[in-house]
């Protein structure tokens, strides 16, 4: 008897798979939204810690600036949402995640180190580049979908973390990498 209640039980849910409409861009458009929302809001919670760890003024000032930026950007993000007529809910984000982890190891392994500046730029930036990927992404397919207030939207924030990554390139470059490399030369 209790085999016949599983492959009843078995056919029920192949028949509720096969009714199931496919999956759409819109769908996809969705989950990738409420990946980006996690990410940004884990970010959020990371920011300030990196701050805090940075021993130049000048990164200190560049994580907090992308702090408050990052909050502006929740704020769009919960727009979009709301024109979606859905809930802003974020999903696990298993790469923002693994880049967070990244840069706690380099606060803790490179504490007072002369590198610790150039590791958290270089976390920063890994993140960024990530943003930029989501954003450009969900930007294009809300144009594919006719949803252009909340591809505006999204532009507005892919702007925001391209000039995040320039500045934090022009940091790297001009000052930070540059700290680092007179601090192993001083004490080579």
């Amino acid at each position: 008897m209790a085999k016949r209640a599983k492959k009843r039980a078995t056919k029920t849910s192949t028949a509720r798979r096969a009714r199931r409409a496919p999956k759409t861009l819109n769908d996809l458009f969705l989950a990738t939204l409420k990946d980006i929302y996690f990410a940004e809001n884990k970010i959020i919670k990371t920011l300030p810690k990196m701050a805090k760890a940075a021993q130049s003024k000048d990164l200190t000032a560049a994580f907090n600036k992308h702090l408050k930026e990052t909050q502006g950007q929740v704020k769009r993000l919960d727009q979009v949402f709301k024109m979606l007529g859905k809930p802003a809910r974020g999903k696990p984000c298993e790469a923002i995640n693994g880049i967070a982890d990244e840069g706690a190891e380099i606060m803790k392994e490179f504490k007072g180190a002369p590198a610790l500046d150039a590791g958290l730029l270089a976390a920063a930036q890994a993140v960024e580049h990530y943003e930029i990927s989501r954003y450009g992404t969900l930007r294009t397919w809300a144009e594919e979908l006719g949803m252009q207030d909340a591809a505006r939207l999204l532009q507005e924030t892919l702007d925001e973390e391209e000039a995040t990554d320039r500045t934090l390139t022009e940091l790297a470059t001009s000052v930070i990498n540059l700290e680092a490399e007179e601090q192993y030369r001083a004490a080579a």
